[in-house]
């Protein structure tokens, strides 16, 4: 398994690396090495979109598909076996504008043009996988690039302008078609082919600069890999270990990465549970859960952004175990499970039970998540989740909270309250589920229950947030978890037109 190079497709050439570190990111690769100096280094920790680039990979189905991601928290050796398309591949061949291009051009959407690559990319990435798409999805799509001169309606208006230009053909043609069928070229034919030929079917054990990094393919060979080398820091998406090479400059030493293996990519619908896999992208593992849990939708959408989801995975984000990562609470209230694996040991926890201490979990050396199962739905449940943060989107939670409760005969037949935030752990609020089970859901419980819940954590003061302040929060998450479930008239949500009889004339 051991390679002496790192191959894979930049800009539609095969690019191979012998010397670079395991440890430096796509960016520096690009702007150092290649001297593609379109892609920007802004933020470097996937905040600010700069450096946004597109990293194409073969679906299941033969093709392809085309995510924007963040360059400057990619290591380099994730991209081997895939391909990267960075600003400068746009123009064709022979010096026309993409259509991404002309529209910004023609809207006015660059002023002093150090974001603009970043935008162009993501704007690129929703070319190649929606069409026309509703203003949601554009928000979404630009969600993780920030722009501190031109003003955002320019580029909202280059991107449903875009849709109205052609002049793109191949691989830089439109990804989707008006029925909503996928678009295919013998372009992007022939770069799936070509990747199939640059990935094989072995993983990789690639060392450099005195640092090594292995890519296993199957869950057996990341297994031995793991107990082999029980030291190695294990590694998904990389959206949080990259901060610690780029902003802290940490040695994260040798590295087992788990984003190739393709036996930890699946999401079964079983009769119990959805499992979705550790290295499953936290995007697909998202729409995974929207389509089961509706409610929670709005919790996905203002987890990080498009680039950070398409390269985190939700096992990194569950390993990871931040007291304030938003995925663990609304998986905890939904009574998920992890199954955890050393060698050819597997064993199953509770997630709950999974997070022992701030930024401590059960797992033991040698040992990785290989999956979470969440349990199917079940009759007569009320399920809410809540971030509260100072930006809507792309910012950390000072208070995440989620309710699910199943009510039958008009009483609350189980209960599971989980928050984020409050606590040095993601931490059910058992008092809160102890008072609350039983009883009626009414005005009167769900009152006492947000008293409750005010008194039950002692979170700390920090920069996001006093304890004084997430301690109200949580109660009044309680209230507004009351409201809708009651079917208030009025709005609670951004977007939500709803409004209380006579509000307009007050």
């Amino acid at each position: 398994m051991p390679v002496q190079s790192l191959r894979f497709l930049l800009n539609g050439e095969l690019v191979e690396v012998a010397t670079a570190s395991p440890h430096d990111t796509l960016l520096e690769f690009l702007r150092i090495d290649r001297q593609l100096n379109g892609t920007k280094e802004g933020c470097a920790e996937g905040d600010c979109g700069a450096c946004t680039v597109i990293l194409a990979e073969p679906d299941r189905a033969g093709g392809l598909t085309w995510k924007p991601i963040n360059a400057c928290i990619r290591l380099l050796p994730s991209v081997a076996g895939k391909a990267v398309f960075t600003v400068e591949s746009l123009q064709s061949d022979d010096g026309r504008l993409h259509p991404v291009q002309r529209a910004l051009v023609e809207c006015h959407g660059s002023q002093c043009g150090f974001c603009t690559p970043g935008f162009a990319m993501s704007l690129f990435g929703l070319y190649k996988n929606a069409h026309r798409p509703e203003r949601e999805s554009v928000d979404d799509a630009l969600s993780g690039n920030l722009c501190r001169c031109t003003g955002y309606r320019p580029i909202l208006a280059a991107a449903e302008r875009m849709f109205e230009l052609d002049g793109a053909d191949g691989w830089r043609g439109p990804g989707v078609a008006a029925d909503g069928s996928r678009c295919t070229s013998i372009d992007e034919e022939r770069l799936a082919a070509q990747l199939a030929a640059v990935a094989g079917d072995d993983g990789i054990d690639y060392t450099a600069c005195g640092h090594r990094w292995i890519a296993p393919r199957t869950r057996d060979a990341l297994a031995r890999a793991c107990v082999a080398h029980p030291s190695a820091r294990i590694v998904a998406g990389a959206t949080d270990v990259a901060l610690s090479i780029t902003k802290q400059h940490r040695d994260p030493g040798d590295i087992v990465y788990t984003g190739d293996c393709d036996d930890l990519k699946a999401i079964t619908d079983t009769a119990g549970a959805l499992v979705i896999g550790a290295a499953v992208s936290l995007a697909d593992a998202f729409a995974a859960l929207d389509a089961e849990w509706p409610e929670l939708r709005e919790a996905w959408v203002r987890f990080a952004s498009v680039p950070i989801r398409n390269s985190g995975t939700l096992g990194g984000n569950v390993a990871n175990g931040s007291p304030i990562g938003d995925s663990m609470p609304a998986l905890i209230a939904l009574g998920a499970t992890v199954e955890l694996q050393r060698g050819a040991a597997i064993r199953t926890l509770p997630l709950e039970d999974f997070y022992l201490a701030y930024q401590k979990s059960a797992l033991v050396p040698g040992e990785f998540v290989a999956s979470i199962s969440i349990p199917h739905r079940g009759d007569g449940l009320l399920l809410r989740a809540y971030k509260i943060s100072k930006r809507f989107d792309q910012d950390i939670s000072a208070v995440f909270a989620c309710f699910a409760l199943a009510i039958a005969g008009g009483r609350i037949a189980s209960v599971r309250v989980c928050c984020g935030g409050v606590a040095p752990t993601p931490i059910r609020a058992t008092a809160t589920e102890n008072m609350l089970a039983g009883r009626l859901w009414d005005n009167t419980t769900a009152e006492a229950a947000a008293q409750a819940l005010e008194l039950e954590f002692a979170p700390i003061d920090d920069m996001r947030a006093s304890a004084a302040y997430r301690r109200r929060a949580l109660a009044n998450l309680m209230r507004r978890f009351r409201l809708e479930t009651a079917g208030a008239p009025f709005a609670t949500r951004v977007g939500d037109q709803r409004v209380a009889p006579g509000a307009m004339s007050r």
